[in-house]
């Protein structure tokens, strides 16, 4: 496949986490891949040079804070302007933490509907005209809390609702040109500490509500972005995976 061909695909919050390895799965099945971050830049930068030593011109990287308003239009340029096109977004970046309810701030809002709702809609509105002459997918990474609260974290579980429904609503607004689902992860790797620290009796519980009984993998995230890409009939769909814990009905933790 000539270069010009291959497709490109944008993942927002990628440097580590989940979105490195969907990053390098992607690139590993023939994707050109931008790497977005907002402060991970030397671990954004040290991926980019892992990927293009694979193969030339594959990988590159963009910073922004998606929080800022002003930052949007500049970063979708710079998306399509990386590789002269893109076929993927996949809003992955999201703020994660508490908000017990008795001490919730309009700050901590703003922060958890903007990274999780606000800038993922405005980012696929701005890239939408490139993704539809494409017939591009937009994929966007939900929660198993979008339906079923997780205790003291009322408004980042408001607000992957609305990701969620989003998610459905794009589906039909920009049908039949480009394509829009969702990931629903659960347990797949534990916080980082300084978002939530959980004590071994904390991930004991949590292992207990799966059916499966362990920790999902990053690789298993990426594999659904996969098929979800590589499935043509597929939109406006949401794919659970947790192991099985959306079905018990504890949610403690």
């Amino acid at each position: 496949m000539l270069i010009t061909q291959q497709p490109v695909a944008l993942i927002t919050g990628s440097a580590k986490r989940l979105g490195r390895q969907m990053i390098k799965t992607l690139h590993s099945n023939g994707y050109r891949v931008i790497i977005h971050c907002n402060q991970s830049r030397a671990g954004a930068d040290a991926l980019a040079i892992e990927l293009n030593q694979l193969r030339e011109h594959s990988a590159a990287v963009i910073q922004a804070n998606l929080l800022d308003e002003t930052h949007w239009p500049q970063l979708a340029q710079h998306a399509v302007a990386c590789f002269n096109r893109l076929d993927v977004l996949v809003n992955n970046a999201s703020s994660f933490y508490p908000t017990p309810v008795n001490s919730a701030s309009t700050l901590q809002w703003q922060d958890l509907f903007g990274t999780n709702v606000k800038a993922p809609y405005f980012l696929s509105q701005a890239l939408a005209p490139e993704l539809a002459k494409r017939q591009g997918v937009i994929v966007n990474m939900v929660d198993i809390h979008a339906e079923r609260p997780l205790a003291e974290h009322s408004i980042y579980c408001m607000a992957k609702a609305a990701l969620l429904m989003m998610t459905k609503s794009l589906a039909r607004e920009f049908a039949p040109t480009i394509r829009v689902n969702g990931i629903a992860p659960g347990a797949i790797l534990w916080p980082p500490e300084q978002s939530v620290v959980l004590q071994e009796h904390d991930k004991a519980a949590i292992l207990a509500q799966i059916p499966l009984q362990q920790l999902g993998s990053p690789h298993d995230i990426a594999k659904t972005l996969l098929f979800l890409l590589q499935s043509p009939y597929v939109t406006g769909q949401i794919i659970t995976v947790d192991g099985g814990r959306s079905l018990g009905a504890s949610t403690k933790a």
